[in-house]
């Protein structure tokens, strides 16, 4: 691995925080309010990774004020009771930040929604540029969100790796000229994930530290 890169963007929902649960939660109460008995779990998990007025215009034009309202409003009350940390996020974190690596999230979160997971698993601390939703015009897989943050963070795209579960994160690492890594952990699948092409398909948090050439000292159970 080149020793060139200093700098890691990270998407957020299904990358470092596990909050697969109470998104597809939030989507299926979202779909029973204004779809009763017409979307299951399986259908839901294609709502993954646009913003939500991508997907709800694309189910309703004149119902996507609403639909984001009771969607927001039960991600809010479920948040803390079902996001999760998964394993070896926090110690892969630890040792890019003692290692000084640039490090960002590039998510399409609201900003508010992404800080209150970031400080809930007590992980804001290891990024001090954090795109969302709010901050763009134009979201992942454009480059808009990633150059802005590799502005934030004094960077480049030929220094920089797009960490992510989702195509969006692949192709807009893609489109911006960084690195690009997918996690194995997807929602939507392994292989749907490397159809992509990324550089390295992550097992776990921590074999991002081995591509990187750093020393993996994390457990893994």
């Amino acid at each position: 691995m080149t020793k060139k890169i200093d700098t890691l963007l990270f998407d957020l929902d299904g990358t470092l925080i596990n909050t697969i649960d109470l998104i597809v939660a939030s989507f299926l109460h979202t779909m029973e309010t204004y779809y009763p008995g017409e979307y299951c779990r399986e259908d839901v998990i294609h709502f993954i990774g646009p913003p939500l007025s991508e997907t709800f215009t694309k189910l309703d034009p004149s119902k996507v004020e609403d639909m984001t309202r009771t969607y927001r409003a039960f991600n809010h009350e479920k948040h803390d009771e079902l996001v999760e940390e998964y394993e070896g996020v926090r110690e892969t974190l630890e040792i890019l930040h003692e290692n000084e690596f640039k490090m960002a999230v590039v998510t399409t979160k609201r900003r508010e929604t992404a800080v209150k997971g970031l400080k809930l698993l007590e992980m804001e601390k290891f990024f001090p540029v954090v795109v969302s939703l709010d901050d763009v015009t134009n979201y992942k897989p454009d480059p808009e969100p990633l150059e802005k943050a590799l502005n934030g963070l004094n960077s480049s795209a030929e220094k920089a790796v797009m960490v992510g579960d989702s195509e969006h994160d692949i192709l807009g690492g893609k489109n911006t000229g960084t690195q690009t890594a997918g996690v194995a952990w997807s929602v939507k699948g392994r292989e749907h994930l490397e159809s992509y092409k990324p550089d390295v398909m992550l097992n776990h948090m921590p074999d991002l530290l081995d591509f990187l050439g750093i020393k993996n000292s994390v457990k893994q159970n």
